[in-house]
């Protein structure tokens, strides 16, 4: 974040985070087709990368949703996604269905699902339920999430499900070990800025200095030119940003260069590790999925194991579809 000397020093009147939303025409495509499943009763999975913008899209989707009356929004606010099992995410729907934050939810699951059904027709609305974070859910919650799909249609309603995740919730979802719900969900791959970053990084300098500053002026063109080429979601941005014109501050400088925009790029950014995270793939991911340790992993990621090995292991991840 940056400090308010370095925004005053260079006339940024709003944080980058604070810039509005920025929509482009592949970005309303998106949300259009996110809409058509969520009307059809789908079950729907989002993934991008972290820092992207899933979660800044879904929220004005929900909103869209919610103003528009034809959908009953239902969220599941659980921060420890790993925790979270089925009963925890029918709560979810009950409280937001019947808008009685007191309700008690039955716990005996015959009744409590007959009670849902009830509930779902009288609304007489289709029902979506949002589950961010949902690369951390355990593969029996996501099946359980399809039967309770296939309950509330059987009940005459109609029940879509958004899954929001990193790519690690798609790659799940496409192992042998899903198909009976990996089959029967539409994936959807989204990136904010995909290919219009060069333009993201100009309005939100625009939208962020004060008015008549012209945005060449405190930062270079070529130095928004080589952060659109090598940063690729928003929050990325933000970040090195935020470095560059710090710097530029404690240099004493009025424009942030080509030069100090480069050494903003941290040692590491392009290493495997950091390569995989941003995409969901931490030690423990990657561990589960290959059935070895932590620790292995961990090597494995330092480049401390042998040839033989290291070439396995990647084999591994290639076969389920990390960009290894």
């Amino acid at each position: 974040m940056l400090s308010s000397q370095v925004m005053k020093h260079f006339g940024i009147e709003r944080s980058w985070d604070q810039a509005g939303y920025f929509e482009t025409s592949r970005q309303a495509q998106f949300q259009e087709e996110v809409t058509a499943a969520i009307m059809a009763g789908s079950l729907v999975a989002i993934s991008g990368p972290v820092g992207a913008g899933k979660t800044v899209m879904i929220h004005r989707l929900q909103e869209e949703l919610s103003k528009s009356k034809k959908i009953i929004i239902a969220r599941s606010l659980s921060i420890e996604k790993s925790r979270v099992v089925l009963p925890v995410l029918l709560t979810a729907l009950f409280l937001d269905i019947s808008r009685k934050p007191d309700l008690r939810v039955p716990t005996q699951p015959e009744r409590r699902e007959r009670m849902l059904q009830e509930l779902v027709r009288k609304a007489r609305k289709p029902i979506a339920l949002f589950i961010d974070e949902a690369h951390d859910l355990h593969g029996n919650t996501l099946n359980g999430l399809k039967r309770l799909r296939e309950v509330i249609h059987a009940g005459g309603g109609k029940l879509s499900i958004v899954l929001v995740g990193h790519p690690r919730l798609k790659n799940d979802l496409r192992r042998a070990t899903m198909e009976e719900i990996g089959n029967r969900t539409v994936k959807l791959d989204f990136n904010s800025i995909s290919e219009e970053r060069r333009e993201f990084i100009g309005w939100l300098l625009s939208q962020c200095l004060a008015e008549g500053k012209d945005p060449a002026l405190v930062m270079e063109e070529t130095a928004q030119d080589f952060l659109a080429e090598r940063l690729t979601t928003p929050l990325q941005i933000f970040e090195h940003l935020d470095r560059s014109f710090t710097d530029t501050y404690r240099l004493g400088g009025e424009q942030v260069t080509r030069d100090i925009v480069e050494e903003t790029i941290a040692a590491g950014f392009d290493d495997l590790d950091a390569k995989l995270a941003r995409i969901g793939y931490g030690p423990k991911a990657l561990a589960d999925m290959t059935d070895v340790s932590v620790g292995e992993i961990k090597r494995f990621l330092k480049g401390q194991l042998d040839a033989e090995r290291t070439d396995a292991l990647t084999g591994i991840m290639r076969k389920t579809g990390l960009p290894i």
